[in-house]
């Protein structure tokens, strides 16, 4: 029973490296028969003849997923055509399929040249970045990420300036579709000037009515009309003498005076008795 199971064992494992070293072989197969076609392809392409050497390409990368240099290569074939959306394409696949960093960098490298070509230069910034950590001393690649860093920074200074301008444009629409506006305006200011003026017009004519109102009020006490006047000369107020009165008045008070002053000279002539003691 025993021997059986390891018996058992010992065909799984021998079938299984088997099997892996069948697959090993095939892959190997089918990545060469995919370097030939690229080398085939380069040849073509190195005498102009684009057709040719794009067909021996994609026939490369279909025979194996491995090989690196066939996407690439296209890849280069399209970014001269400048048809960059294809040569991305391309880039993109032999990034992801590169195991070696060198082969990575210049894939993502070239990325960042297709970003820059199409003016997507933030994109392009974030290719050269990747390309430099697979590949930090490749000069070229970071004088590149300068440049790009340069453009996006342009780019959005003179984005900024755009929506000011845009802003500015749009307020002058704005005054253009109207263009008595400051005309409506300065006619709207002279009519609501010329309500306060009359309102404060009112305003002074009624201060002035309620003053002459006052002063009519005060000359009616103060000076009767013309034949409440005439009245008062006619007959004497109340208490007031006539003048033939205040006449025999003021005769009877000089009488009075001169007696008083006769009797005072009188008093004079005759002397008056002198005291010769001192009062103790």
């Amino acid at each position: 029973m025993k021997k059986t199971i390891i018996t058992y064992l010992l065909l799984l494992i021998s079938s299984t490296l088997f099997a892996q070293e069948e697959e090993v072989k095939e892959k190997k197969k089918a990545l060469n028969a995919s370097t030939n076609l690229t080398w085939n392809a380069n040849k073509a392409l190195s005498e102009n003849d684009f057709t040719a050497a794009e067909i021996d390409y994609r026939k490369a990368i279909s025979k194996s997923g491995e090989n690196v240099a066939a996407p690439f290569n296209l890849g280069n074939a399209y970014y001269n055509k400048e048809t960059y959306s294809e040569a991305f394409g391309r880039f993109k696949q032999a990034g992801e399929v590169a195991t070696d960093k060198s082969d990575k960098h210049k894939a993502y490298h070239n990325m960042g040249n297709v970003f820059m070509k199409r003016k997507e230069y933030e994109k392009a910034v974030e290719a050269y970045k990747e390309a430099l950590r697979n590949n930090s001393k490749d000069e070229e690649t970071r004088y590149n990420l300068a440049l790009a860093k340069e453009l996006l920074k342009k780019e959005q200074d003179e984005q900024k300036n755009d929506k000011k301008d845009e802003k500015k444009d749009n307020k002058d629409k704005d005054d253009k579709k109207d263009p008595n506006k400051d005309k409506k305006d300065g006619d709207e200011e002279e009519k609501k000037d010329k309500k306060d003026q009359e309102k404060k017009d009112e305003g002074d004519k009624g201060d002035e009515k309620k003053e002459d109102n006052k002063e009519d009020e005060g000359d009616k006490k103060e000076e009767p009309d013309q034949e409440g006047q005439k009245e008062e000369q006619k007959q004497p107020r109340p208490n007031q003498l006539s003048k033939q009165q205040v006449q025999n008045l003021l005769e009877a008070m000089q009488n009075e005076e001169k007696k008083v002053q006769q009797k005072i000279n009188a008093q004079k002539v005759k002397g008056v008795k002198v005291k010769n003691e001192k009062d103790w």
